[in-house]
């Protein structure tokens, strides 16, 4: 366990909010692994070589190889390079970046300056989202600390090493939660994706070279370096390496982040979490982040929590944001809000998302509220056909999947809003004693 904790015990809001200090992370080792690496000399591609065998992936959503990505930062560059860190955490049932900042900042410092090491660059981002102001204070007071204790800023611990962070705040656009317009916003200017290539590698902010990498990912670098890349594969699975924070939302008794293991069962994930709110049966399940394509019930209870094994069912781990659906959800009902939000948070770059996304939206209302035609359906997976592959960024991608997962799933409520226009499913289930009491929509 080492994203929330940083050694081992998963901090509860009430620890965490008394934890999170400097002197507290150091009892529980941390900047062991900095200290290490300052007072032994590691060279720089031994920390790369490291990280490449702990299988660390992105935990931001794509699922990159974190030790690959930093080796395409080139070496021999003469100026300036960067490092930043995407805390734009605005995916719908993701919250589990900004519990890293509350309770366990020093965690993501620490990272983020092996990273700089690793690298070769002296200033780094962190880019926090515009909607959790108290976080962005939190981070700014554990800054403070760290440079107080000469672990930031010149000269890191009497070394040759410097390395200076900054916490920048965005303004709450979903769509700044892609590298490229999280650089662009960085600069000054609207946050919106740019052309690739060139990737951030050869130019990034400001033109430089510059690596992104999500929270949660640089959260797990000091236990990497201070416990072995080897140990932290071994927490997980092959080409898993690790834990991983899952963000558990919707009708469970217990929602929260867990943190465990990669390759878990994802009935385990749902025992930690309370199991279904009422006793209610499963239905549905978004396992990586509202982006993510929907999964029955019947598929998702034999899988394990792991990028390989989400992706082989069809589906993407994603940002790790589970989102439980029971028995009583109308999956019509779920697919309009979705995709109401891709409509609102379109950046309009692109024609075939700024147009395409309104036409989802308008199709899926339309069929919610009794208007629906007998041709939606097949114009539905059409336009989201449409829309992918073919933007400068994956945001439209994020709005089809969605689209073409509820549709391919649960197709058969989607043709009773239309043939009757109400729903299929009921809206509200009573249990008393062994009776059920149903109250349906029409």
């Amino acid at each position: 366990m080492t994203a929330l904790s940083g050694h081992g015990v998963i901090l509860d809001g009430v620890a965490g909010e008394n934890t999170w200090r400097l002197e507290d992370y150091l009892k529980r080792g941390g900047y062991a692994a900095l200290k290490k690496i300052i007072a032994e000399q590691i060279p720089p591609e031994n920390i790369i070589a490291e990280v490449k065998k702990s299988a660390l992936r992105g935990r931001g959503g794509a699922g990159f190889p974190t030790g690959l990505k930093w080796s395409f930062m080139p070496r021999a560059f003469p100026g300036a390079k960067y490092i930043c860190c995407n805390s734009d955490e605005g995916e719908p049932g993701t919250f589990k970046d900004r519990d890293i900042i509350r309770y366990n900042p020093h965690a993501l410092i620490e990272g983020m300056i092996i990273a700089g090491y690793a690298m070769g660059c002296g200033t780094g981002y962190n880019y926090i989202h515009g909607e959790i102001f108290a976080e962005y204070e939190r981070f700014e007071a554990a800054l403070a600390e760290a440079r107080e204790a000469n672990l930031l800023g010149s000269h890191i611990l009497g070394s040759a090493f410097s390395f200076e962070l900054h916490a920048h705040h965005g303004y709450g656009a979903y769509i700044c939660g892609e590298e490229t317009a999280l650089l662009e916003s960085i600069e000054g200017k609207k946050g919106q994706p740019r052309f690739k290539p060139p990737f951030p590698a050869s130019f990034g902010l400001y033109g430089k070279p510059t690596t992104i990498n999500n929270t949660e990912t640089f959260a797990s670098i000091p236990y990497i370096i201070r416990e072995g890349g080897e140990a932290f594969l071994n927490l997980g699975k092959p080409n898993n390496g690790g834990t991983k924070l899952f963000s558990v939302s919707g009708h469970v008794n217990r929602p929260g982040n867990y943190e465990i293991p990669l390759g878990t069962p994802f009935t385990e994930l749902l025992e930690l979490a309370g199991g279904m709110r009422g006793g209610r049966k499963l239905k549905a399940v978004i396992p990586g982040g509202s982006s993510a394509p929907v999964l029955p019930a019947s598929i998702m209870m034999d899988l394990t929590m792991d990028y390989d094994a989400i992706a082989k069912a069809g589906s993407m781990l994603g940002s790790g944001a589970v989102i439980v659906m029971d028995e009583t959800t109308c999956m019509v009902r779920a697919l309009e809000r979705l995709s109401y939000f891709y409509y609102e948070e379109s950046c309009g770059q692109c024609t075939p998302c700024r147009e395409g996304t309104g036409w989802l939206h308008r199709m899926v209302h339309r069929i919610e509220h009794g208007e629906g035609r007998a041709e939606d359906l097949e114009m539905l997976t059409g336009v989201s056909d449409n829309i992918m592959g073919r933007t400068i960024c994956a945001l439209g991608d994020a709005a089809a999947m969605p689209v073409k997962s509820f549709v391919k799933h649960f197709g058969d409520e989607f043709a009773y809003h239309i043939q009757h226009k109400c729903c299929l499913v009921p809206h509200e289930v009573q249990r008393e004693g062994s009776k059920i009491y149903v109250e349906h929509a029409c």
